[in-house]
């Protein structure tokens, strides 16, 4: 750690002194919860707000997740506004010429990890801390950045790393620095495929929600199981994988959007709930839970739509092909690889739909779209083969990601300007 770096890692720290396993709130037991944990899932709640962990934290929870739109709704709040000012003073302190956006990606930095120690505090509970979006592409960047969030709490922090090229080789840095990865923005069993054997973190995901979102909100049909389909399958495959000793990580399902799909999933290694959800699961839960991993539900499509149309077995289909492609990789000196030489490796082998080349255009277009991509823009490479919807929605999630980090970062440069001489 450089000087700069453990200055900053100091201000985070100071006043911190937890005592791992006392939280600062009592935690009772519900027997509803240790149902679905006892089916084999591990639960935890998809929020920042201490409020609304703490009406439904139990037991039988073990972990938070925050991400950049959840971080940014805190931060927005305004209960961090003199803690950006009381930052910025300790990072020029530690470095006076620091670069403007340099100086608001380091304020972020430390709101992310006082939060999460916050976090820490309170409940007790390991938390997902997410790099800031300008880093997705960035190798070195996520490995110093990881390293610094994980320092800041060892024994309770998870590094949360986009499923980017550069996310796979820089978490896979990291993994093999010790680093804990929960390896987010996941969208289908092949790419969690990839993760798990090529980056080997802790965690892998699938967001399910946007999935089901994108079918209904583009009226390709309802909606309904496209992400437990994708979910469930993936479960299967990283199951097989934990099986024959080729990878430790655990998939989480995530975007959940409805206390009926936390059933659903029953069973899936980890299940991240929005405490809405949660609260109607615990309305109406399951009289009996068990495990739904084997189930494979069926998806419908609207009259006169198929699958092929928007690429949508790319969610849920491992073709033998792809597992060889991954298999030639492996056997690649992978330390070595770059993000151009990963995208490059699976366009060569006819997969050039699973890491695209993203154009400037596409990233506006995709911006423009919001949180759901408009099938109508895309539908013709969709159809082709050109790209995947796994990848698609991936590129969508962290857009939308961006841009809420872009508020975030807004708030911070707002803040110092009204702070003037404060600062």
């Amino acid at each position: 750690m450089n000087a700069f770096d453990k200055k900053i890692h100091e201000f985070v720290r100071a006043g911190f002194k937890r005592h791992f396993g006392k939280p600062t709130i009592q935690i009772a037991d519900d027997p509803e919860w240790r149902k679905l944990r006892d089916a084999g899932s591990r639960l935890w709640l998809d929020t920042g707000d201490m409020d609304e962990a703490g009406k439904l934290w139990n037991s039988s929870f073990e972990a938070l997740t925050t991400n950049n739109t959840l971080l940014n709704k805190e931060i927005q709040k305004g209960i961090y506004d003199e803690l950006i000012v009381e930052a910025a003073r300790a990072v020029r302190a530690a470095d006076p010429n620091i670069d403007p956006q340099k100086l608001v990606l380091e304020i972020a930095f430390v709101l992310n990890a006082h939060h999460g120690l916050r976090l820490v505090d309170r409940f007790d509970a390991h938390v997902s801390v997410e790099l800031h979006t300008d880093l997705a592409s960035d190798v070195a960047a996520t490995v110093a950045y990881g390293k610094r969030y994980f320092a800041i709490c060892p024994e309770r922090f998870y590094v949360k790393v986009p499923f980017t090229p550069a996310g796979l080789l820089g978490a896979r840095k990291l993994v093999q620095a010790g680093v804990p990865i929960n390896f987010t923005l996941g969208f289908s069993a092949r790419q969690n495929y990839l993760a798990a054997l090529l980056t080997r973190p802790r965690y892998v995901n699938v967001f399910m929600g946007r999935l089901n979102s994108f079918v209904a909100d583009n009226k390709l049909g309802d909606g309904v199981n496209v992400g437990e389909k994708a979910i469930l399958a993936t479960q299967r495959e990283v199951l097989r994988l934990q099986q024959m000793g080729r990878t430790t990580s655990l998939l989480i399902g995530a975007s959940i959007r409805s206390g009926a799909q936390i059933g659903d999933l029953a069973g899936v290694d980890v299940l991240t709930m929005p405490p809405k959800a949660a609260a109607e699961y615990r309305a109406k839960p399951l009289p009996q839970v068990s495990s739904r991993v084997n189930n494979d539900p069926s998806v419908t499509c609207a009259p006169g739509v198929t699958f092929q149309q928007f690429n949508a077995e790319t969610l849920w289909a491992v073709p033998a092909m792809f597992k060889e492609c991954v298999e030639v990789l492996l056997k690649q000196d992978t330390d070595r690889l770059t993000p151009d030489a990963l995208q490059s490796h699976f366009a060569v082998a006819g997969f050039g739909d699973f890491l695209p080349r993203w154009s400037d255009a596409d990233i506006k277009t995709v911006t423009g779209d919001g949180k759901i991509p408009v099938c109508e823009k895309w539908q013709a490479r969709l159809q082709s083969g050109e790209i995947g919807l796994d990848a698609l929605m991936n590129i969508s999630a962290l857009q939308s990601f961006a841009v809420d980090q872009k508020a975030l970062d807004d708030r911070i440069r707002s803040v110092l300007k009204t702070a003037g001489n404060r600062v």
